[in-house]
């Protein structure tokens, strides 16, 4: 299945890979091959994840403290948040629509 990232989703993303990359630049490819594997999880079995709000899922990474959270669209995938679990936790809920 497609899949989307919101603006404010990919900004995110954006932000921590740079943030891991200042640390080591190999630590920052390991974050982008983590969310991109959870990104390939959902995408082949997006019902496998639990809803945690409404109709918004959530599948966690292995290895960081993130969280992909996203909506099963008629013909894709929004993808809501790239989000650190520890942070904010409802944050993202505006980008809800």
């Amino acid at each position: 299945m497609k899949y989307v990232f919101h603006p404010e989703a990919l900004t995110e993303y954006s932000e921590a890979v740079q943030y891991y990359a200042q640390q080591n630049i190999n630590l920052g490819q390991k974050f982008i091959d983590e969310v991109e594997s959870a990104v390939y999880r959902l995408r082949d079995s997006p019902k496998l994840y639990p809803t945690i709000d409404g109709d918004i899922r959530r599948c966690l990474t292995h290895k960081f403290p993130y969280a992909i959270l996203y909506t099963i669209e008629s013909d894709f995938i929004l993808i809501l948040a790239v989000m650190h679990c520890k942070q904010k936790p409802n944050y993202w809920k505006s980008r809800r629509q």
